[in-house]
C-alpha cells in the first residue's frame, strides 16, 4: 500500500504541510530499505549505541529518539518543540533539503542566539556524517535547489485539460507517488515505466472501491 501512496491520498487526509509530505516520503524510504521491518526503528538509546552513530543507524531514529539526542547535546529546553513536527532520522539523513537551519527553526531557537545555533549545527553534522552533509551542500549549490520552508504548504495540481495551466517547478501532480520505488524506475517491454504502471494500479483500485460502494448501496438487503 505504501508503495502506491499518492500526493492525492495525503491531501485527502488533510496532510498539507510540505515538511510532513517529505517526512512521510523519507519514512517510507527508510522502511523499504529495512524490508518493512518496524522493529528496526529506534525509539530510545540502546546500551550498544556508540558515541558516533553511523548514518544508516540514525536513519532509523524515531521522532522520540531525535528528542533524546537533543537532550544529550544540552538542548533539553528545546526538545519538546520537536514533538509532532514530523522530524525523524530518515528525514535528517535522506532528505537533501533538510538542514540544521530547518531544525533550529522547528526547535524555535531564536536567530539572535547565534552561538546556540552554531552548537546545534556542529552536532547535527557530527550526527549525520560528513558524507551526508557534503551531499546536502552539493545539492544546495545546484540550480535545481529550492530551500525547504518548514511552515510551507504543498502546491499541487490535479490532471489538467489540454489547455490547462503550465505547472511550475514547485508544483507537484496530485497523482505523483509520494515515494517512488527506486528499483522500479526502469522501462517495461512496451516502453511504459513501472512507476506509471503503479499509478494506474492505484487509480484502478480506487475506481473499483468506489464501484463496490455504489453497488452495496443500490442492492436492497434481503429478508430471510
Amino acid at each position: 500500500m505504501l508503495h502506491y501512496l499518492t500526493v492525492d491520498d495525503l491531501v485527502s487526509l488533510k496532510v498539507m504541510s510540505s515538511l510532513h509530505h517529505l517526512s512521510i516520503k523519507r519514512g517510507i524510504q527508510a522502511l523499504r530499505r529495512s524490508s518493512w521491518n518496524p522493529s528496526c526503528l529506534k525509539r530510545r538509546p540502546a546500551q550498544s549505541d556508540q558515541l558516533h552513530n553511523a548514518p544508516d543507524e540514525v536513519m532509523l531514529w524515531t521522532n522520540h529518539r531525535v528528542m533524546e539526542w537533543l537532550r544529550t547535546i544540552d538542548l533539553s529546553e528545546y526538545a519538546p518543540n520537536l514533538r509532532g513536527s514530523g522530524v525523524h532520522g530518515a528525514l535528517m539523513v535522506l532528505e537533501a533539503r533538510f538542514n540544521a537551519e530547518n531544525l533550529a527553526s522547528l526547535l524555535s531557537i531564536p536567530t539572535s542566539k547565534t552561538l546556540l545555533r552554531r552548537h546545534l549545527f556542529t552536532h547535527f553534522v557530527d550526527l549525520i556524517g560528513q558524507d551526508v552533509q557534503h551531499k546536502k551542500r552539493e545539492y544546495e549549490a545546484s540550480s535545481s535547489y529550492q530551500p525547504l520552508i518548514p511552515s510551507a504548504k504543498i502546491k499541487y495540481s490535479r490532471k489538467r485539460a489540454i489547455f490547462g495551466h503550465k505547472r511550475s517547478k514547485s508544483e507537484i501532480d496530485a497523482d505523483d507517488l509520494v515515494c517512488p520505488v527506486e528499483s522500479l524506475t526502469s522501462k517495461t517491454k512496451n516502453g511504459t515505466s513501472h512507476t506509471e504502471t503503479a499509478k494506474k494500479i492505484g487509480v484502478y483500485s480506487k475506481e473499483l472501491n468506489t464501484l463496490t460502494d455504489m453497488l452495496a448501496k443500490d442492492v436492497p438487503s434481503s429478508n430471510v
